[in-house]
């Protein structure tokens, strides 16, 4: 099925994405390591079944030096040893903040402490952030029926830079 609407040919989107793309610069710009936010951005897109989002952050996380081996163990990332404590917290703050309708309290207590072990008041903000983020952009391409397949490192960034 090709996408319903394109929405980098609107007048109106494209404002709206220059906007959204400036969030995700100010993420970038975060003390929250590069790698983990394409490994939080990867585990929410498979939840979401973004296939675009997900070939988008696998490609940039394979550019930003990933292994194969740790992109191909992101969705099963408590059954791998290949994740820090640290990554390990992120992705469990990107599943639960993710499945907000499957957990009636949200993330939960024991996720946020770890986050809270690892991570610095900067980066907290920028990993929540970054879920929420790519949470919305799950949703925008899921709803439009982007494909993943197509998408070439650093396209983003030279559409919206």
């Amino acid at each position: 099925m090709d996408a319903r609407f394109n929405m980098f040919e609107n007048e109106f989107a494209m404002k709206f994405f220059k906007r959204f793309a400036n969030v995700g610069m100010v993420l970038q710009q975060s003390p929250l390591p590069k790698s983990t936010q394409e490994l939080v951005s990867l585990r929410a897109s498979q939840i979401n079944g973004c296939g675009w989002c997900i070939d988008t952050h696998a490609k940039e996380a394979v550019a930003a030096g990933e292994s194969a081996v740790r992109l191909s163990l992101v969705a099963a990332w408590r059954e791998s040893t290949v994740f820090t404590e640290a990554e390990q917290a992120a992705l469990a703050l990107a599943e639960e903040g993710t499945r907000l309708a499957d957990a009636y309290q949200g993330v939960s207590d024991e996720t946020w402490a770890q986050v809270r072990k690892h991570y610095d008041d900067d980066q907290v903000a920028a990993l929540v952030a970054l879920v929420a983020l790519i949470n919305a952009a799950n949703r925008l391409a899921v709803i439009l029926h982007q494909k993943g397949g197509s998408y070439e490192v650093g396209t983003l960034a030279a559409a919206f830079g």
